[in-house]
């Protein structure tokens, strides 16, 4: 058996990005006949046509799809391999890394982050953007570094990720609401009038579920996209709103939080990264400052109950 010439999986995952024979070749700066017998060879060495035309333009076969990730990644290994490996210095680092976070991130753990930056790595910078949805190819394409978010189904089977912290639903209510008096019941909670947050515009959640257990419904008044829009609706009335209990602490402030009456589940929020960033010694240095300011971020004590 012949030994495959391992340059072609460079050519192959240019031709699998661009999607076009003449692009792939400016980009790897051949002709478009010299691209075009390039082709032909993959095609060969994988009994597949990978690439068909489609209009005026060419479209991927089923197992150019398949091939896509995959190639991308071993070049991606192949390139971190063969970079030579420099000491890192901090003082000297000079770099902009992009989180991109939900609302509540930045307000609890923000600060902390950036002065620890400032004394470790000057030069460095951090560009906070926000997490509208889990659509991973941001991470894939390099315009984001980082991203924090609770991992699930839909997030991308190759991202890295770290766990940084577990996280609680509890009850937010403005200062003097009722429910701000005394124990606060299944059957107070439900009788209220609440804010339902959910960027997908969800009718219902988990809590929803536990009440229904109990023979209860909640009211919902409005449905919100994001935490702080539904903490700033609670606080100027008298509608309840459940949050994650760490992810809010600065938002909450001035305003009383009390535990939820039935249970729900824990979360975990975690750190997700793309594996081509894995062994940068600059990125691993700051999930480090993340990971830590998370776990060493002290939970603030207004939440009017005892903290488990």
């Amino acid at each position: 058996m012949s030994t495959p010439d391992l340059n072609m999986l460079v050519t192959l995952n240019v031709l699998l990005t661009e999607g076009s024979v003449a692009r792939a070749a400016r980009k790897l700066r051949l002709s478009p006949s010299a691209m075009s017998r390039q082709l032909a060879r993959l095609r060969e060495a994988t009994g597949d046509p990978l690439l068909v035309r489609a209009g005026r333009g060419l479209v991927p076969t089923p197992r150019a799809l398949e091939l896509r990730e995959r190639v991308g990644q071993l070049v991606q290994h192949a390139e971190a391999a063969l970079r030579p490996a420099e000491a890192l210095d901090l003082k000297q680092l000079t770099r902009i890394f992009t989180l991109r976070t939900r609302e509540g991130f930045v307000e609890n753990f923000g600060a902390e982050l950036i002065a620890r930056i400032a004394e470790q790595a000057p030069g460095v910078r951090l560009y906070f953007t926000q997490k509208l949805d889990k659509d991973s190819a941001p991470l894939r394409d390099g315009t984001i570094d980082f991203e924090t978010g609770v991992v699930g189904d839909d997030t991308g089977p190759e991202l890295k990720t770290q766990a940084l912290f577990r996280d609680r639903f509890i009850g937010v209510v403005r200062s003097g609401h009722p429910l701000s008096e005394g124990a606060v019941t299944s059957q107070l909670y439900a009788a209220g009038r609440h804010i339902l947050v959910s960027r997908r515009g969800l009718q219902k959640g988990e809590i929803d579920e536990a009440l229904g257990v109990l023979d209860l419904e909640r009211r919902i008044a409005t449905i919100v996209g994001s935490f702080s829009a539904a903490l700033a609706l609670a606080r100027a009335s008298d509608l309840i709103v459940s949050v994650p209990e760490r992810y809010t602490g600065n938002l909450r402030t001035d305003m009383h939080s009390f535990a939820l009456p039935v249970p729900t589940s824990d979360v975990t929020i975690s750190l997700l990264w793309h594996p081509r960033m894995d062994a940068d010694p600059a990125h691993r240095w700051l999930r480090g400052c993340i990971r830590d300011v998370c776990a060493g971020s002290r939970l603030q004590q207004s939440t009017g109950f005892e903290v488990g």
